[in-house]
């Protein structure tokens, strides 16, 4: 890369760094590459739900250009003394699978992906809760068609709600959340009780052709914890049904 162009990336590096910064307290890698316009939120997404083997297949540019970026982006965090932290990143599915960033799976640029940069003026405690915020396993995404023409890629059977794995999507007997009940969108109240007592949850939505873009409709949760918090609160376990 001539001296022109790197000095180009690094503005456009130090800009997408510290905008993320700002807003978080911490900036990724991802926050930089999407900031600069080389990967696509839509592909984040997919990548995190497990339909993207690897992040790195989803950047828009070659492997010389991404490790300038990467360079430049930790010349940066030194240079304002930000502090490493190694962070997990685990698929939006039942298995909970660790992702892969890098094509070649290489340990050392899966470390280099992980890791996250805090201030180093937050107290351990407070660096602490960021990294495990950022840990957290993402809520597992269960979507209601707009139509039933739709079949699973296990069993070629169909349903109400599916799952979208790589191949395609998948029911939730094969999904292994058919044992979940649905709470609708509604009561904030009991939602947030229900899924701090559902070890396994999931998030309903379904595509508004009128906004285009998916809404949430409620909850897959545990029966026995939606029956828990509704003794609780006491409300007629009919009520939410």
């Amino acid at each position: 890369m001539n001296p022109e162009n790197r000095r180009r990336l690094r503005e456009r590096v130090t800009k997408a760094a510290e905008a993320a910064f700002a807003l978080q307290s911490y900036v990724s890698p991802i926050d930089v590459l999407v900031g600069i316009g080389w990967l696509d939120p839509g592909a984040v997404t997919r990548w995190r739900q497990g339909q993207v083997d690897d992040l790195e297949s989803a950047i828009q540019t070659n492997p010389a250009h991404i490790s300038e970026a990467m360079k430049l982006f930790r010349s940066w965090a030194d240079a304002k003394g930000l502090v490493p932290s190694e962070t997990q990143y685990v698929a939006q599915q039942p298995r909970r699978q660790t992702l892969r960033f890098s094509k070649s799976g290489n340990p050392s640029i899966e470390m280099l992906y992980r890791t996250h940069w805090m201030s180093g003026a937050l107290s351990e405690k407070q660096r602490e809760r960021l990294a495990e915020k950022a840990s957290r396993a993402p809520d597992l995404v269960v979507i209601r068609p707009l139509n039933d023409e739709w079949r699973c890629h296990r069993c070629g059977g169909s349903g109400d709600l599916l799952m979208m794995e790589k191949p395609g999507p998948a029911c939730l007997r094969c999904a292994g959340l058919d044992d979940l009940e649905f709470l609708p969108a509604g009561d904030a109240l009991l939602t947030r009780r229900v899924k701090a007592k559902s070890a396994r949850h999931a998030v309903v939505v379904r595509f508004s052709r009128s906004r285009r873009r998916y809404e949430r409709q409620g909850l897959l949760v545990e029966a026995g914890a939606l029956a828990e918090a509704q003794r609780e609160l006491g409300l007629d376990e009919t009520s939410s049904s």
